[in-house]
């Protein structure tokens, strides 16, 4: 007989779970609205910010962050939809969404930027060529980056130009 009812077989019951690669793809990891973490966090799968984040988010698939959710740090994705407040930078591979609620204070480096009306941006903005972080997410080396066999950059700082 079985606790709670459960007539299967113990090895049955007891075999671990399997998931496959876009079970984890469709996954979203969700930050609540009264949490706050710290600290650098990966996830290879979507993330939900409704609370706060005091740290580094990396995030190989979407990141929203919810109307009640703030980022105080980095942000790399390969896309996002923000409508609370970030301050730190903002590095999105392909797609970037400000939605009419959102804060921006930092910089934002990415592919392509829609920007609703009402939302709010302090900072610089840069959109083409992905940069250093968008290449860590697929896992190789961006312009500029160290192999661990180098030792200088891959890639020139041009001189600065005096203003006029």
């Amino acid at each position: 007989m079985s606790l709670f009812g459960n007539n299967m077989p113990s090895d049955e019951s007891s075999a671990p779970l399997m998931t496959s690669s876009s079970d984890v793809q469709d996954q979203v990891n969700l930050v609540g609205q009264d949490t706050i973490l710290e600290g650098t966090i990966h996830a290879e799968s979507n993330v939900r910010v409704s609370g706060q984040i005091h740290g580094t988010l990396e995030v190989k698939g979407k990141v929203l962050v919810a109307e009640e959710g703030t980022v105080e740090g980095d942000l790399v994705a390969t896309d996002a939809e923000i409508a609370g407040e970030v301050q730190g930078e903002i590095h999105v591979k392909e797609r970037l969404v400000l939605k009419s609620t959102a804060v921006i204070d930092g910089l934002i480096q990415t592919g392509r930027l829609v920007v609703e009306v009402g939302a709010e941006f302090t900072g610089e903005c840069k959109m083409g060529e992905p940069t250093a972080e968008m290449h860590e997410l697929d896992g190789e080396r961006g312009p500029g980056m160290l192999s661990e066999d180098d030792a200088t950059p891959t890639a020139e700082v041009p001189e600065e130009v005096p203003r006029a």
